[in-house]
């Protein structure tokens, strides 16, 4: 293999392992949102605001992983759903 070949092979490879590097530094967009009936969703859209009467508390989308889901008295995870809206009392609400 020619030096310049080797250089060109060895650029390339740093240009793609720079670009994952920069890609896993960019904010997630997703999150989990938990309104004060304990009910908690996950949210593909960070930008996603919902009204004051939904009392929304915002995290990010690892805390998921973090909580005791079955011991937890106060919250609770809903499955997803489609379309925009949020939880009122265990029940989703379509906007």
């Amino acid at each position: 293999m020619t030096l310049k070949k080797t250089l060109l092979a060895l650029s390339a490879s740093a240009a793609i392992g720079g670009l994952a590097v920069v890609a896993g530094a960019l904010p997630a967009s997703a999150r989990m949102v938990c309104n004060s009936d304990g009910d908690c969703w996950h949210t593909d859209d960070s930008r996603a605001r919902y009204g004051n009467d939904v009392h929304a508390q915002y995290h990010p989308d690892d805390w998921y992983f973090h909580q005791h889901w079955n011991a937890d008295k106060e919250h609770h995870y809903r499955d997803y759903h489609e379309g925009r809206g949020y939880y009122r009392g265990g029940t989703w609400v379509g906007e």
